[in-house]
């Protein structure tokens, strides 16, 4: 039975989150962040003191997962994250949650975790949800799969605009720093043993290399529209 997501998955700095935002705001429907979820349990994970090399830690920080109340909210059109009632939406941001996020998620049954929460909430409203195995693994009946991907260069160039000054930005040294390390993020996410990075086989690949974030959108919005037997309509706006 088809499933009412969009799935829009594919490597980091290609523009997953803000373009999944952009085509909830337009279809009017929930936008969720699957990586945000593994960046609570990053957090806890830091706020407990665990040992990721240790077994037991490892089970103690997915009960503390299971028990965790998370919620995901539009502010502003800002999504905002909320563990246990409190905003931790920059918190799960920190440089500390960055440098661990990628090992708390190697563990297939937290992965599992996160998944199954994820198809219950999606059980209550129709979404767009962006990732890295939403389309293959967390929902293969979506509506839609989208891979979104753009070359190593351009991705670089995305991530340096958005971290560094403008001086910064455009050194050459800084970009190869910023190519070296997401490549070496993509080779981890693609031998991941649970959920790895590659795009499910009815998946629609979009290069976003040349596109702005409307001529992307615009695509996906179609191809939605085509999903749901409807007539293209006016689009509202960048949220």
């Amino acid at each position: 039975m088809t499933v009412a997501v969009v799935a829009i998955d594919g490597p980091a700095a290609t523009g997953k989150s803000t373009t999944a935002r952009y085509v909830a705001h337009e279809l009017g429907w929930r936008y969720i962040d699957s990586g945000a979820f593994y960046r609570v349990a990053a957090l806890l994970a830091l706020r407990s003191d665990v040992d990721l090399d240790d077994p037991g830690d490892r089970a103690r920080l997915r009960a503390s997962l299971a028990e965790a109340e998370v919620e995901q909210r539009m502010v502003g059109g800002r999504l905002h994250t909320r563990l246990d009632g409190r905003d931790v939406t920059d918190a799960i941001r920190s440089p500390a949650v960055t440098r661990i996020v990628s090992r708390v998620a190697d563990d297939p049954e937290l992965r599992e975790l996160v998944n199954e929460g994820l198809r219950d909430r999606v059980g209550r409203e129709p979404a767009v949800i962006d990732g890295r195995d939403i389309g293959s693994i967390v929902f293969p009946d979506a509506l839609l799969k989208i891979y979104l991907d753009a070359s190593l260069e351009e991705r670089a160039r995305r991530r340096a605009r958005e971290a560094e000054p403008p001086d910064r930005a455009e050194d050459p040294a800084v970009l190869a720093s910023y190519e070296e390390s997401l490549a070496v993020r993509d080779r981890a996410d693609r031998a991941r043993t649970t959920g790895a990075l590659a795009p499910a086989r009815d998946a629609v690949h979009v290069d976003t290399s040349e596109l702005d974030l409307d001529t992307q959108a615009a695509r996906i919005l179609h191809l939605v529209r085509e999903r749901l037997g409807e007539t293209p309509s006016p689009t509202r706006g960048t949220p």
